[in-house]
């Protein structure tokens, strides 16, 4: 192979000329070298007092270089998911946790951090260095750099193997997902849907050459035959699919079954706690966490169950009398409460989501949400079609202040085939200083699963939609308009988990707002702003079944929590009689015995949120009282979005969340403008 083009220094990644044979050459030639620089750097600390600028600085670079050849990868196995890239990113990822172990527990570097944080030079230098170099000292620890040489080795190996196992459950969802699908020739057999569902799923038909419609477990395929479809046996078909894929039940049972991924997940991270000196895992994850104590979590999270469940259950009861009385359902199933639920919204409040999608054709909405974020923060948005990109349906934007660019993003709308579900912010690029002074731009992936567009028109956007566009957005923004140049405490890096959410929840905020939608929404066909009666029916369908959706979130949190905070070494029957332990005590909703959510529950079994989901509701307590500020003050006062753009979007992780959010708004959170928003009585 003559050239490699991740070994290559780029402003963006090359795409186009990333191949998988690249992969597995790269990494290990990257590796290589930090290691053998790593040990010149701890040799020079060991001989003298070291500096910011002779070992910090440095090994920055190091960590930059790799991240720059594995982030491409690593979004492109994502997003562009084929067997061969598959296999080429499994191979590096016992490498990359070897790596990382030996890194976290390099005795010489950690003697080097030590002496550095003890020296006359730390107290000189700057709070996000300095925030930098306690992170560091407290990342060895967890890393195991203390431990004995036999524990050290068995940290390793339980890194190494917790790798590969997120990584396997992550596929096997997929895999799940796509190996389901269901072909209708009959157009009557999908009455109910509405017309842009039908277009999606003749879309899905054609680009597989059959005749009619093809149903697949994609979201934007899912959701509106389960929501939608008048056809109950339809429905409960759809569903269980869904609810089983990648477990032991259902139409693919036991072919990509997660269930011995889980125990062996969960049994080794209870040991890696142990092996560090926490009781649990919970313990260990709350070590880079707002909250203190486990105690706390589940408090937290008990007390908004116990103010929600009263009206939870009133608001079920009102659904079971809706469906008997106006749909004939004598009993209510876990495939009929969306159904049903929309029903009963559109005769509430006589609104749908699908009522709503012309007044939000993407090209408006994204319009939109750039005009939202000018205003808020005085930032404009420049696209650069130039920009090397790794699908056609992706666009590249540069966001600038004035005439300065100061930082980039791609972004990836619509669901595909080979592409994970769901919609995340990624770094592609953490702003940096470089050694030479220069200073490296941040840059970022956005990524969400929307319905494509079809026939030459713009998708259309359900409001839910542009709500995760937003969200994600947030993200996007705390990692693109930070101001720190250290790249340990820049954009997300360094802020605890429980409080990363806080700017994706506040940016949602502005689509509820008369103010913020004006910009938003606008009439695929005419152009026209949303009517007042349809603002009015979204406001006041806003808070519909809120109870019953606080209750789903606080019930996936404290199902994450206790799993990793109770359970030693949890077998599935174990994991399941969890689960339906707290549903007996919170769920307001039907359930079905072979549903098997757990299996392909991504954010805790291979994303970052184990023991850790509660950060959702732990941190829109913050963005509910942080948008209140704005409530007060007039929804874009500019003073307030300057504010809060400078002390919570620019600091990134170089002080405490709890301080960055008082010096914001003043005092410390309270969990009322949450319970108000909401739309949730206190009891």
């Amino acid at each position: 192979m003559s050239r490699n083009p991740l070994l290559e220094p780029h402003a963006l990644p090359p795409f186009a000329e990333i191949q998988p044979e690249h992969v597995v050459p790269a990494i290990e030639q990257i590796l290589d070298e930090n290691r053998a620089e790593i040990e010149r750097i701890a040799e020079r600390a060991a001989d003298g007092t070291p500096t910011w600028a002779s070992l910090a600085l440095p090994l920055e670079e190091l960590n930059d270089r790799l991240s720059q050849a594995w982030s491409p990868v690593s979004h492109l196995n994502g997003t562009m998911n084929n067997p061969a890239l598959r296999d080429a990113y499994q191979a590096c990822l016992a490498k990359l946790s070897e790596y990382g172990t030996w890194l976290g527990q390099h005795e010489g570097l950690f003697r080097a951090y030590q002496a550095l944080k003890d020296s006359p030079e730390y107290a000189e230098l700057d709070a996000a260095q300095q925030r930098s170099i306690d992170n560091t000292l407290r990342d060895f620890r967890l890393a195991g750099v203390d431990l004995p040489a036999d524990a050290k080795r068995r940290y390793g190996e339980i890194m190494a193997r917790l790798s590969e196992l997120t990584n396997t459950f992550s596929n096997q969802v997929l895999d799940a997902t796509q190996a389901w699908h269901k072909d209708v020739t009959d157009e009557a057999a999908l009455d109910g849907l509405p017309q842009s569902a039908l277009d999606t799923l003749a879309a899905n038909a054609e680009a597989k050459g059959v005749e009619g419609y093809r149903i697949t477990l994609d979201f934007p395929s899912f959701f509106p035959v389960i929501t939608y479809a008048a056809d109950r046996e339809l429905r409960r078909e759809v569903y269980t699919a869904f609810v089983t894929r990648a477990s032991e039940h259902g139409p693919n049972a036991g072919e990509f079954d997660n269930a011995p991924v889980m125990e062996e997940i969960l049994a080794l991270r209870q040991e890696l706690a142990r092996l560090l000196g926490f009781d649990t895992y919970a313990d260990f994850s709350l070590a880079t966490k707002m909250a203190d104590t486990p105690d706390q979590v589940l408090g937290f999270l008990g007390d908004l169950a116990e103010r929600a469940h009263p009206q939870a259950q009133e608001e079920f009861n009102e659904l079971e009398a809706f469906a008997k009385e106006s749909l004939g359902l004598e009993h209510l199933e876990p495939w009929d409460v969306g159904y049903a639920s929309e029903k009963l919204r559109e005769s509430r409040y006589a609104i749908s989501q699908e009522q709503l999608r012309p007044y939000f054709p993407v090209p408006q909405v994204i319009d939109g949400l750039f005009k939202v974020t000018e205003r808020l923060y005085g930032v404009q948005f420049v696209e650069n079609d130039q920009a090397p990109r790794y699908h056609d349906d992706v666009r590249y934007f540069e966001i600038r202040d004035g005439e300065t660019p100061i930082a980039g993003f791609y972004l990836d709308l619509y669901a595909r085939e080979g592409k994970r579900g769901g919609a995340w912010m990624d770094e592609c690029r953490v702003r940096r200083q470089r050694e030479d002074g220069s200073l490296q731009l941040p840059v970022a992936y956005l990524t969400c699963n929307f319905t494509r567009p079809v026939g030459g028109k713009p998708a259309l956007l359900t409001h839910d939609e542009v709500t995760t566009l937003f969200h994600e957005f947030g993200h996007g923004l705390h990692h693109m308009l930070t101001r720190q140049t250290v790249a340990d405490v820049s954009g997300i890096n360094g802020v605890a988990w429980d409080a990363v959410e806080l700017p994706s929840q506040f940016m949602e905020n502005f689509c509820w707002e008369r103010e913020g939608l004006d910009m938003i929404a606008a009439h695929v066909d005419t152009g026209e702003r949303l009517p007042d009666d349809l603002l009015g029916k979204l406001q006041a369908a806003r808070n519909f079944q809120s109870a019953m959706g606080m209750l789903r979130q606080l019930e996936f949190s404290l199902f994450d929590f206790r799993l990793h905070h109770e359970l030693e070494s949890p077998s599935a029957a174990d994991i399941q009689a969890l689960l339906d332990a707290v549903r007996d005590r919170y769920s307001v909703v039907p359930r079905a015995d072979f549903n098997r959510f757990q299996n392909s529950f991504g954010h805790i079994f291979a994303g970052g949120y184990a023991a850790g989901y509660y950060s959702y509701k732990w941190a829109e307590v913050l963005s509910a009282d942080a948008y209140s500020a704005f409530e007060e003050a007039g929804v874009f006062d500019p003073e307030t979005g300057r504010r809060f753009r400078r002390e919570i979007l620019e600091q990134g992780g170089s002080r405490d969340a709890a301080e960055l959010f008082k010096a914001f708004r003043g005092r410390d959170p309270s969990v009322e403008p949450l319970l108000r928003h909401s739309g949730i009585r206190a009891a």
